[in-house]
């Protein structure tokens, strides 16, 4: 028999997660580890936009190496993963308050019909990861006008 430490705000947190859109939900959230210590669930924020020749997928990853991040398509979802590393202290250096968060990260979007998986691609600056998701060409044809008889 294994012995399961009780989160009392789980609940809460599944109702709250349930009842309000994301945008309030993309807040970090204590969890107990299987060593029984409290750990982060934290996640980026991510901002969606669209022209006429592509979607752009725009995450927030201050601190995180681009060598700690993944992005990869299975299927019709494209899912980023990464960790952020935690900071090494320097023995001069005593914290008093702490607010950033480290550890790892998983991201997942449902793709629309017309990307072309192939021709997917990432770029890394300033702590903002931008994925490139290109549509396809035949999406662009005018609508052919049928006449009514």
């Amino acid at each position: 028999m294994n012995l399961v430490r009780w989160d009392p705000f789980s609940d809460i947190d599944t109702l709250f997660n349930r009842m309000l859109p994301t945008t309030f939900t993309r807040r970090p959230r204590f969890t107990f580890g299987d060593n029984g210590g409290a750990e982060v669930e934290w996640s980026p924020s991510a901002d969606i936009s669209e022209t006429d020749k592509e979607y752009l997928i725009r995450a927030e990853l201050p601190a995180v190496k681009k060598e700690d991040v993944s992005v990869s398509v299975t299927g019709n979802t494209i899912t980023i993963e990464g960790e952020r590393k935690q900071r090494k202290e320097d023995k001069d250096e005593k914290s008093i308050r702490v607010e950033s968060f480290h550890g790892t990260f998983t991201r997942s979007f449902q793709l629309p019909e017309d990307v072309v998986v192939d021709k997917i691609r990432c770029e890394d600056e300033d702590g903002v990861l931008t994925v490139h998701l290109p549509k396809s060409e035949t999406d662009k044809q005018q609508p052919k006008r049928i006449k009514v008889e």
